[in-house]
């Protein structure tokens, strides 16, 4: 069987990154090392214990290749990252409450309520609640 382990999203800082993922997004520190000169290598993932064998990489977005990436996506509407919540609109007023910035509300996406929000990073990251 094969698992996923980490998966990364380039961001313009990491530093702000690793605040916002944390302390706006509700995530909790796996890995954060300074490797010198401003530059860190840092991991995120559930609280909680909840997916202990999953973290998400935040990585520098400087590089020709993940600028255009992540302008492309940007530019296009498109989430580069997709997280599940088990309450979204009350997730979503939290998040507003605390001047996170939606591109849209919760809204009805076939199998999945949804909303987008700007992590000010970069990067639009989708949230979704299955509708069971």
């Amino acid at each position: 069987m094969i698992k996923v382990a980490m998966t990364g999203v380039y961001v313009d800082d990491v530093a702000r990154a690793h605040a916002f993922y944390t302390d706006v997004l509700g995530f909790e520190t796996r890995i954060r090392v300074d490797l010198g000169d401003g530059n860190l290598f840092v991991t995120v993932g559930a609280p909680d214990g909840a997916q202990p064998d999953l973290q998400l990489l935040l990585e520098p977005g400087q590089s020709p290749i993940a600028e255009s990436y992540r302008t492309a996506l940007y530019e296009a509407g498109l989430p580069s990252i997709v997280f599940s919540v088990d309450d979204l609109p009350g997730e979503y007023e939290r998040l507003r409450d605390l001047g996170v910035r939606f591109t849209h509300a919760p809204q009805d996406q076939g199998p999945v309520l949804a909303a987008v929000l700007d992590d000010s990073l970069g990067n639009l990251v989708q949230l979704t609640q299955p509708k069971c």
